[in-house]
């Protein structure tokens, strides 16, 4: 019988995490490596990803820097040939990076729709289209998480294209999940709910905030911390039969009474 303790067991894998210059990708690539996994840091921000480095390997953590735009394949797929350059390989992909904005559906622009589907939709596609045809390359299937939001499910205002895009890439992963499948790649999904970040602080603490809060049943917003245990999950043998998941971590906010 297989000890439970190793099935979540990350020693060695070999770990791309985009969008990991802040926030969410920066805070998922320190706990990977903690993890034992082998990361790289995927951003455009070179500066910020070599902090990250020396940050994670200070610990003694095993981590490289790949400087890429996820909405420009050939800078993901040099960025994925570094990879297997470095690593002989990639198991796992946590597609991160995305972008948002807060407008009325009135005001957005064309370049504004772009922007944010273009990195949240189209450049999950490119990562983990080239991220899967790797690991069939090297045969040992592997696992795609797509980071999505409540948003793919459930609605505010002012975030029109963020919505539209997050609820594409949820089905996406389904999609992906469905033909990758033969290949032994897993397709799965981690949608947080508001999660306490740099960028959202401000807000979250604001008395707008304070209304949002009192409309989750846990009368909480996440930590970045609560979003391990479902991380390490969906990247380790512990979800060997889960594909075409998706995981919620929000304090019960998407199903809040209406």
């Amino acid at each position: 019988m297989t000890n439970p303790a190793h099935i979540f067991d990350l020693t060695g894998k070999r770990i791309l995490v985009t969008g990991a210059s802040s926030g969410l990708g920066r805070h998922f690539a320190s706990i990977l490596a903690k993890a034992g996994a082998r990361v790289a840091v995927g951003a455009r921000r070179e500066e910020r990803l070599s902090a990250l480095v020396d940050d994670i390997r200070s610990q003694g953590g095993d981590a490289q820097s790949v400087t890429l735009d996820v909405t420009d394949r050939r800078s993901v797929v040099d960025g994925i040939g570094q990879i297997h350059e470095r690593f002989g390989g990639l198991d796992v992909v946590v597609n991160n990076a995305g972008v948002s904005d807060t407008k009325s559906a009135l005001e957005y622009t064309d370049d504004d729709w772009d922007a944010i589907v273009q990195t949240n939709l189209k450049g999950a596609w490119i990562v983990a289209q080239e991220g899967a045809r790797l690991m069939v390359e090297s045969g040992g299937g592997g696992s795609i998480v797509n980071v999505t939001s409540i948003l793919a499910s459930r609605l505010a205002g002012g975030v029109g294209p963020y919505c539209a895009a997050k609820a594409g890439l949820s089905h996406l992963t389904r999609s992906m999940a469905l033909e990758l499948a033969r290949h032994n790649i897993r397709v799965n999904s981690l949608a947080p709910g508001y999660v306490v970040t740099e960028i959202n602080e401000a807000f979250l603490n604001s008395e707008a905030g304070e209304r949002l809060r009192k409309r989750i049943p846990c009368r909480r917003f996440c930590e970045l911390d609560d979003l391990n245990g479902a991380l390490i999950l969906l990247a380790s043998d512990a979800s060997i039969a889960m594909t075409g998941a998706e995981l919620v971590v929000d304090n019960g906010h998407a199903c809040s009474g209406l």
